[in-house]
């Protein structure tokens, strides 16, 4: 398959990128609620999975 590379397709590529531009936008998300509204710690535990959950992503990949 052009551009694959260690026979990894491009899809996983993509949805390790996207799923890491989720994390990062949640973080500011859930940063601004926090500076705006006071914390809130099932926002943050929230945050903490999908980080863990993108970290396990892009450990599986390599």
């Amino acid at each position: 398959m052009p551009g694959s590379t260690n026979g990894t397709n491009g899809s996983t590529n993509g949805s390790t990128k996207a799923m890491g531009a989720l994390t990062v936008g949640g973080l500011v998300v859930v940063t601004a609620y926090t500076v705006a509204l006071g914390g809130n710690g099932w926002l943050w535990f929230g945050w903490v999975v999908l980080g863990l959950l993108t970290l396990a992503m892009i450990v599986t990949r390599s």
